[in-house]
């Protein structure tokens, strides 16, 4: 799991990245926005969090630490339910949806 910034596609100089979640099941990725942003020089990569001492930064930092815990959450729930694990499942379970069903024939 890999929280990470992601320019927005009409980037200017001087605006804010988007926050995004990588799931990575088996070298299979599953990417989802946190619905939070960050101007890139507060961002630190290796530790995948926001430097700072104001309370916005720990807010943010601690809704990050949140969404990870449940995804993890997530990943045991799977787990415990003998589903098959992978990145879109993973997502799937934390965003409470139902994974997409495959469709198409197996000869």
């Amino acid at each position: 799991m890999l929280f990470f910034l992601k320019r927005p596609k009409n980037y200017t100089n001087g605006a804010v990245y988007f926050i995004f979640l990588r799931i990575t099941v088996d070298g299979i990725r599953a990417e989802m926005s946190t619905s939070r942003n960050c101007e890139p020089e507060r961002w630190n990569a290796k530790a995948g969090k926001v430097i700072g001492t104001k309370e916005y930064f720990k807010i943010l930092n601690a809704y990050l630490e949140n969404m990870k815990a449940k995804v993890y959450a997530a990943h045991s729930q799977l787990s415990v339910d003998g589903a098959e694990i992978t990145a879109d499942s993973v997502k799937c379970k934390f965003l409470g949806k139902e994974e997409k069903a495959h469709t198409g024939q197996i000869n």
